[in-house]
């Protein structure tokens, strides 16, 4: 498997609470974790994927250092207390990007999550920047040729620049494109979008598209619309773009969003897509390190992970 690296023991470590009983477990204790990659041996369940790179984000002038996000985020889970749902995660480790191969990278975990999918497993992949997105959603497009694959990205930006090369803003885009040679219809709904942080340019590009967008003023009443999405498609890939979050809740990002969608009314938005059974891959990204001094920002990234794997049905 190329650019494939497992996941180091030493990242799940935490509080010890079975002198207290049997079932006072954390999710250090009940994930699994595969010495090689093989999702055909973990079907039905939860592959945890980390794409280590930020060269998407060099490539879009942004704050580089999402390379060491999945690493940070699987400490930040490691000691959360595990319950329904969270004991099928099985991680299968790190597709590493090396610098300036990002298309190298892509393709390495693009067959990885076609054939995690492929082996029945559903794929939740941390970041890496945005470009995690085209390979996470071509993977997903090559194992469901013949499904109406619905994208709903919880971002303040519609990423569909037009780029000499890839980048961290041109995922969507790309994946237009792929649907384009696919013969097949692309499917976006782009959730708490920042008007302020896309250009006019962008917004026509979105109204081309046919792009369902919610722009993050519009997020507390955005329920029905995204309901009505998820009818219209067969499987659904959620990717969260942690910039989403206003800065004073997920401040360790390229992008700062000066307002952004609360915690609370995104995972108001998430809940029914877990539930809805049509869910097959998740990912979230642009998480930085590097910016993230006490930890703060990774324990809230955390909880939005763990809150996912609670609900996903």
């Amino acid at each position: 498997m190329m650019n494939w690296q497992p996941a180091s023991p030493a990242l799940w470590q935490g509080r010890d609470d079975r002198v207290e009983s049997e079932n006072a477990l954390r999710l250090f204790q009940t994930i699994m974790l595969s010495p090689a990659f093989a999702p055909e041996m973990y079907r039905e369940q939860i592959a945890l994927l980390g794409f280590a790179c930020d060269e998407g984000v060099k490539r879009n002038q942004g704050r580089a250092g999402a390379a060491g996000a999945p690493d940070a985020l699987r400490k930040a889970l490691a000691n959360l207390a595990s319950h329904s749902g969270h004991d099928r995660l099985v991680d299968l480790g790190n597709i590493v990007a090396q610098s300036p191969d990002l298309e190298g990278a892509q393709q390495a975990l693009r067959s990885a999550i076609q054939r995690c999918q492929l082996a029945e497993m559903r794929t939740f992949v941390l970041g890496g920047g945005h470009e995690t997105a085209f390979a996470h959603g071509a993977g997903l497009l090559d194992a469901f040729p013949r499904s109406k694959v619905g994208i709903v990205n919880l971002d303040a930006h519609l990423d569909l620049r037009h780029a000499e090369q890839a980048t961290s803003g041109t995922p969507f885009r790309q994946l237009a494109e792929l649907c384009d040679e696919q013969q097949r219809e692309f499917y976006y709904a782009c959730v708490g979008v920042s008007r302020a942080a896309n250009t006019q340019a962008l917004w026509d590009e979105a109204q081309r598209r046919g792009v369902t967008v919610v722009e993050d003023l519009h997020c507390h009443q955005a329920q029905a619309q995204i309901a009505q999405f998820v009818a219209s498609v067969d499987v659904i890939y959620l990717t969260i773009d942690l910039d989403v979050l206003p800065v004073w809740e997920m401040p360790a990002v390229s992008a700062p969003a000066a307002l952004g969608v609360p915690l609370a009314t995104v995972l108001g938005l998430i809940e029914p897509l877990c539930c809805s059974g049509k869910l097959q891959a998740v990912d979230m990204v642009e998480f930085n390190p590097r910016f993230d001094d006490d930890g703060r920002a990774a324990r809230v990234a955390a909880r939005l992970g763990w809150q996912i794997a609670h609900w996903w049905r």
